[in-house]
């Protein structure tokens, strides 16, 4: 291996909010229902935890400014107006925001489940990514989802009148009982509503989820075929570009950084229920209640429900290597023989690759260390015949689990 320079991999901050009016049947995610008798104290108390994570975290920048931030969820709009306020204060605070910041939240169309979008703008939220799924009702229902066609319509334009200038929506195809027409009929009313992104992806079945105990029937394999492959083409009429398996930017707005940063291995500092963080270790000697780590590439991910969260000075893990955080449930480095896979599993869902020096400089890892596996996969005509770039082959892009077997 050879070192890495800390300061050329991006820094990005995770923040998870827990909770959704009401969990949906195909949803895997850390989320939460409100409890019953849920009071503003508990907003207090979980924001007061997610500044208190950020603090112990802070010097893992190692001088690096935050270029990005996502707020995911659960439902993140349901956190009120004033908590976001005192949240984006204290972040200030902690952290050195850069002056272009990409800050991205997760939104759901339903009026009650979010402030005026223009109080997001003044905090310093830029990016909004909603929540539709679909605009056909029967759809909307049999998905779990609380918000109605018009109610979806509502917040896209909404969310454009406030001044939101990049406003993607999640649409999810390939669902039970859903014909090509109605496919490519969500694609094209988010288009016309106002969306300068689309996340397009098919539904799957997940352990863990209702649907996964009680499975609906979904189109067969050739409507699943047909429906993708024409509402790709159908995207690419309307001017969006396929820069992600699943991501799909217009010509007025640009990918997700946030979004390309994990899949090109870069690093993110994660706070809040669930979350998962990556972070590259050049040198660090923490002291007090800080971690202390040799230098490596560290995941980490913190206790998934939002009590054990909050309850910060329950101390879940500790061992000889690292102090632990607050809320920490974990913090591993990663092995050297699964770096290859780890930057791979990124990487790959990217359109146009990566660059073979970005593979060094992320995991310090040399080219020579991949290179009987790459000539295979060229053979096999799955990657690229190229030194320079990382890339799949038109066939590649349809088999990247069996490129990712390669580097197993």
């Amino acid at each position: 291996m050879t070192d890495i320079n800390v300061m050329n991999i991006p820094l990005a901050l995770y923040i998870h909010i827990p909770w959704c009016v009401k969990k949906c049947p195909y949803c895997d995610f850390n989320s939460h229902e409100l409890p019953v008798d849920s009071q503003l104290s508990m907003y207090d108390e979980y924001v007061d935890a997610l500044l208190l994570d950020a603090q112990m975290q802070q010097s893992l920048t190692q001088g690096r400014e935050i270029g990005s931030i996502f707020i995911g969820g659960g439902t993140p709009s349901l956190l009120p107006i004033a908590q976001y306020q005192r949240l984006f204060a204290g972040l200030r605070g902690c952290f050195i925001f850069a002056d272009d910041i990409e800050v991205t939240m997760e939104a759901n169309p339903g009026t009650l489940e979010h402030a005026p979008f223009a109080q997001y703008l003044d905090v310093g939220i830029n990016r909004l990514s909603i929540g539709v799924q679909s605009f056909a009702a029967d759809k909307l229902k049999t998905l779990g989802r609380i918000h109605d066609p018009k109610q979806a319509l509502s917040a896209i334009k909404a969310a454009r009148s406030a001044g939101f200038e990049r406003v993607n929506v999640d649409l999810m195809h390939g669902l039970p009982q859903q014909s090509l027409t109605e496919a490519l009929s969500d694609i094209q009313t988010a288009h016309n509503a106002g969306a300068t992104h689309i996340s397009w992806y098919q539904l799957t079945i997940e352990p863990n989820t209702v649907f996964y105990r009680s499975q609906p029937i979904l189109p067969d394999e050739d409507s699943l075929a047909d429906i993708e492959q024409a509402g790709q083409a159908l995207l690419q009429q309307l001017g969006y570009d396929n820069y992600e398996v699943s991501a799909w930017s217009s010509a007025s707005d640009k990918p997700c950084r946030h979004n390309v940063n994990y899949w090109q291995f870069g690093d993110y500092l994660a706070i809040g229920a669930g979350a998962h963080g990556k972070v590259t270790v050049e040198k660090h000697e923490g002291q007090g209640s800080e971690l202390v780590a040799k230098s490596g590439i560290y995941r980490f991910s913190k206790s998934r429900l939002p009590k054990d969260y909050v309850d910060y000075q329950d101390i879940t893990e500790t061992s000889h290597d690292s102090q632990n955080f607050p809320k920490m449930i974990g913090w591993q480095q990663i092995a050297s023989d699964e770096l290859v896979s780890e930057f791979m599993l990124n990487a790959l869902r990217l359109h146009d690759g990566v660059s073979w020096a970005l593979f060094e400089d992320r995991t310090g890892l040399c080219y020579d260390s991949v290179a009987g596996q790459v000539d295979k996969l060229v053979k096999q005509g799955l990657l690229v015949d190229d030194r320079q770039q990382l890339k799949p082959t038109v066939l590649g892009s349809r088999y990247l689990n069996q490129i990712l077997r390669a580097f197993l």
